[in-house]
C-alpha cells in the first residue's frame, strides 16, 4: 500500500478488515510530501522511479495507490509500465451524486487533485443532474498529518478550509461531501462537528477495499500473515504519539519493544527521567515501563476512543510512571 503521507492508513483499516489473511507492507513517500506541490512530470517520475524499486524488494500480488492526487494521474503510467495489478484511489463521485437529494455535491480534495482533467471528467460522466462543487484545499492533508503526531490543529482553521464545501443557493444545500483525499477520513470527527448543517461525507475506502478483496480471490487458510509494516522514504523515527496511532491502525511493526522503532530507550529513559525532579537511584524498569506504555494502547484502542493527543498523554505518562516506580524500586533495593 502507497501514500505520499499517512492518510492511506484509513484505506488500509479497511483493506485489513476484508482480507485479514494478506501480508502489508505499506510505503508513506513522506520526503516527498505534500504531493500536490509537485508539478506532474515530476511526480510521474518519482512514483515510477519507488514503484520499481518497492516491486523489486517486495515482489507484490497486487499494489493500492492510496492517495487520490497520484492516482488521478499517475495510474495510467504504471499500470503500462508494470504486470502487478493496481488499485487506485479516485473521487467516489458517482456513488456520492446517487445519494444526493438536493442535487449539490461539493468535492473536497487537494488543490491537485480537483485541479485534474481527471475528476472534471468524472463530473461529466456521472453527474447525473447533480451540481458539483470542486473545492481544493492546500492545508487539509498537513492538518491530518499533524493530528495523527499528537498535534492537532485549531478547530477554526478546519472550519475555514471546508466552508466553502457548504452551499446553499436556489433552496438547496449541499447535502453530500466526497472525502477526495484519503488523509481527510482522519479528520472526519471534526469535520462533522464543524459543518454548518449536516450532510453525508463519502469515504472510498469500504469500496477500495472490496475491489482488493475480488482481486486478490480466495482468503488464504493456514498461518496467520505477519503483522503490517511501515516504511517512510524520509526514514524518519515516528514520535510517541505517532507511533500510537500506528499501533491503533494495527502497523505493529511499527514498535520496537513496544516503543517507536528505532527508539533508543536509554535516551528516553535519561529525558523522562530530567523531567522529574528527586528520582534518585538506578533506572533500570525497561519491561515494566513498557509494558505500561503498551497496555494504554490497549486500554484506549479497547474503549475505541481514538485520540492521538490524548493517546500520547497517556502512553507518555505511563512510560513516567514506569521509569519513576523502577528508580524507586532500585533504590530501595540497594537499602
Amino acid at each position: 500500500m502507497f501514500d505520499s503521507g499517512l492518510g492511506g492508513l484509513t484505506v488500509f483499516r479497511e483493506v485489513a478488515k476484508a482480507r485479514p489473511d494478506a501480508r502489508y507492507v505499506y510505503v508513506a513517500d513522506d520526503a516527498f510530501f505534500p504531493y500536490g506541490s509537485h508539478g506532474e512530470t515530476e511526480l510521474v517520475a518519482r512514483v515510477g522511479g519507488l514503484m520499481a524499486e518497492l516491486i523489486e524488494t517486495h515482489r507484490p500480488d497486487l499494489i493500492v495507490i492510496a492517495c487520490n492526487t497520484a492516482s488521478t494521474l499517475v495510474l495510467p503510467h504504471l499500470r503500462t509500465r508494470f504486470s502487478v495489478p493496481f488499485v487506485g484511489t479516485v473521487p467516489a463521485i458517482k456513488p456520492a451524486c446517487v445519494l444526493s437529494r438536493t442535487k449539490r455535491v461539493a468535492v473536497l480534495g487537494t488543490e491537485a487533485t480537483v485541479s485534474r482533467e481527471y475528476t472534471r471528467a468524472l463530473i461529466r460522466d456521472f453527474a447525473n443532474g447533480s451540481e458539483v462543487a470542486l473545492v481544493g484545499s492546500a492545508q487539509l492533508a498537513a492538518f491530518a498529518e499533524e493530528e495523527l503526531n499528537g498535534a492537532p490543529v485549531a478547530d477554526q482553521l478546519i472550519a475555514r478550509e471546508i466552508a466553502p464545501c457548504f452551499i446553499d443557493a436556489a433552496g438547496r444545500r449541499t447535502d453530500t461531501v466526497v472525502l477526495a483525499c484519503t488523509h481527510y477520513p482522519l479528520l472526519l470527527e471534526r469535520f462533522t462537528r464543524l459543518a454548518p448543517w449536516p450532510v453525508t461525507f463519502v469515504d472510498p475506502a469500504p469500496a477500495i477495499a472490496r475491489r482488493v478483496a475480488d482481486l486478490l480471490g480466495p482468503p488464504l487458510s493456514g498461518e496467520p500473515p505477519s503483522p503490517a509494516r511501515i516504511a517512510f522514504t524520509s526514514g524518519r523515527v515516528p514520535s510517541l504519539a505517532l507511533a500510537a496511532a500506528l499501533a491503533h491502525f494495527g502497523m505493529a511493526a511499527a514498535w520496537r519493544a513496544d516503543l517507536p522503532m528505532g527508539c533508543d530507550f536509554n535516551a528516553m529513559k535519561t529525558a523522562l527521567a530530567s523531567s522529574k525532579p528527586n528520582l534518585g537511584g538506578a533506572l533500570d524498569g525497561e519491561r515494566f515501563t513498557n509494558g505500561a506504555a503498551n497496555r494504554s494502547v490497549q486500554i484506549h484502542a479497547a474503549k475505541r476512543k481514538f485520540r492521538p493527543s490524548r493517546l500520547a498523554d497517556e502512553v507518555g505518562s505511563a512510560v513516567l510512571r514506569g521509569v519513576w516506580r523502577a528508580a524507586h524500586a532500585a533504590s530501595a533495593k540497594r537499602r
